[in-house]
């Protein structure tokens, strides 16, 4: 990653964890306080301020909706003002969600579990593993299930300084059974308090999409139509871990949140000769079943920065 790119990355990061370390306050005291009709109108006065005066993410939107109608034309979307706004309303609909899930209103009934077997399989089998999301749908909604079941304990990977901060927002949303852990220093001595939880048979949870604000390794690899950098330290996690490997995703369609889980690998293994090659191999599979879930719901892929390598910069 160039140094540009770094720069704008953490500019994002700097902007969106101060708007959102607000945000998630007040939203998390009004859901407490008002009920979710009453909620609506205002988070989505919140979404046309930020939609408004929010020239990057609203040019970064449009440039995501380009790709969008080029590489799924039935799609119907065109990098236009008004999908622009779509993207952002959708992003809102989607904090709504994460803040009922997390309160308790939103619970199994809510949810449609599309490989459920393989789901309760896994939260019952008592072995840890590394489950790879990404920034499409609401993440917050599997993860708050997971809590309510009590069957997995979750430790989310999280690339905020206000690691802690979030917990405490989640604890008071009614999430105990979820840890954000703060890996903005990834060190020997992380990797092996992981391996620890693994090995009581906890779930470890990291994005493959998002590359850290801090830097770090990267692959390059084919996505809509581009070449994107994703980050390597989910392969090289897994790898570490020697754990089973499993994608998840959670998409809003139809007014209903669907659960997609699947195996991605039993586990890593490679010699070090050959980990580049394996690692881009990983990667690119992981783009290609992105891809497979943007293609479903475009406008839940929530990653409003510069995010190919030709991006363009506004």
């Amino acid at each position: 990653m160039s140094s540009g790119d770094a720069v704008v990355q953490s500019s994002w990061a700097t902007t969106r964890e101060r708007g959102a370390l607000v945000l998630m306050r007040l939203m998390v005291v009004g859901l407490k306080l008002l009920s979710r009709p009453l909620t609506v109108p205002i988070v989505h006065g919140v979404t046309l301020y930020f939609f408004v005066f929010g020239r990057r993410a609203r040019e970064i939107s449009r440039d995501y909706l380009r790709r969008v109608a080029r590489e799924f034309p039935e799609s119907g979307l065109a990098p236009s003002w008004r999908c622009a706004y779509r993207h952002f309303a959708a992003f809102a609909q989607a904090i709504l969600d994460k803040l009922d899930a997390w309160s308790g209103r939103l619970d199994y009934r809510h949810v449609a579990f599309e490989n459920h077997e393989a789901l309760r399989a896994a939260s019952s089998s008592g072995r840890g593993r590394l489950v790879i999301g990404a920034h499409l749908g609401n993440m917050e909604v599997c993860r708050a299930l997971a809590s309510l079941n009590r069957r997995v304990r979750l430790n989310v990977l999280v690339h905020t300084r206000h690691a802690s901060y979030f917990t405490r927002m989640l604890a008071m949303a009614g999430a105990s059974e979820v840890e954000l852990v703060q890996v903005t220093d990834f060190s020997a001595a992380t990797a092996l308090a992981l391996k620890e939880r693994i090995d009581r048979g906890e779930w470890v949870v990291i994005t493959g999409d998002r590359v850290p604000v801090h830097g770090g390794r990267t692959v390059d690899v084919r996505f809509l139509g581009g070449i994107a950098p994703l980050p390597v330290g989910p392969y090289v996690l897994a790898a570490l871990l020697a754990c089973p490997v499993h994608l998840l995703f959670c998409l809003r369609r139809s007014g209903k949140n669907h659960v997609y889980f699947e195996p991605f690998a039993e586990r890593f293994v490679w010699d070090r000769s050959e980990r580049d090659a394996l690692v881009q191999r990983e990667a690119q599979r992981f783009a290609d079943r992105l891809a497979h879930y943007v293609r479903l719901e475009p406008l839940q892929w929530f990653n409003f920065y510069p995010f190919w390598r030709d991006s363009t910069r506004p």
